[in-house]
Parts: structure tokens; C-alpha cells; sequence
């Protein structure tokens, strides 16, 4: 187990509505793209925790230190064309 990739995850769950989304819809997958290296064990421990928490708290963070997430468009690091 990896505590720092954990809590990479954790921030980006709170900060990223487009890594947040992908998450509980993969989170092998979405991890992955995300380039976080974590264990089937961190991987299901992390799917357990309620979404909605998560996005209530990260409608409460600053959105200067958020990602911005345009949805139905290109994720922030996918190249557009």
C-alpha cells in the first residue's frame, strides 16, 4: 500500500469532478489514465466511500485550486485534435 498514492486519490476525488465521475464509474480504469499506482485493496477501499461527500466538499473548495471539468468534452490532459 501506498499512503502518498492514497492521498493523491483522495485530493483528486475532492478536486477533480471528471476524475470523480470516471472513478465511480472504473476505478481501475480512472486511476490508471490518472496515472496513480494503487492496489486492488486501496482501489476497493476508495470505491466504498460515498460520492456525494465528496462532491459536496468539492463544491466547497476554492475553484481556483479545482480542475476545471467541461462535461460532455475533452478531459483536461486528453489532446483536443
Amino acid at each position: 500500500m501506498s499512503q502518498r498514492e492514497v492521498e493523491r486519490t483522495l485530493g483528486k476525488l475532492v478536486t477533480d469532478e471528471g476524475f470523480r465521475e470516471e472513478f465511480f464509474s472504473d476505478p481501475a480504469i480512472a486511476s490508471l489514465h490518472a496515472g496513480l499506482e494503487l492496489s486492488q485493496e486501496e482501489l476497493e477501499a476508495l470505491s466504498r466511500i460515498p460520492q456525494r461527500p465528496l462532491e459536496a466538499l468539492g463544491a466547497c473548495i476554492d475553484g481556483r485550486i479545482c480542475r476545471l471539468y467541461v462535461r460532455g468534452g475533452p478531459a483536461p490532459d486528453e489532446p483536443t485534435g
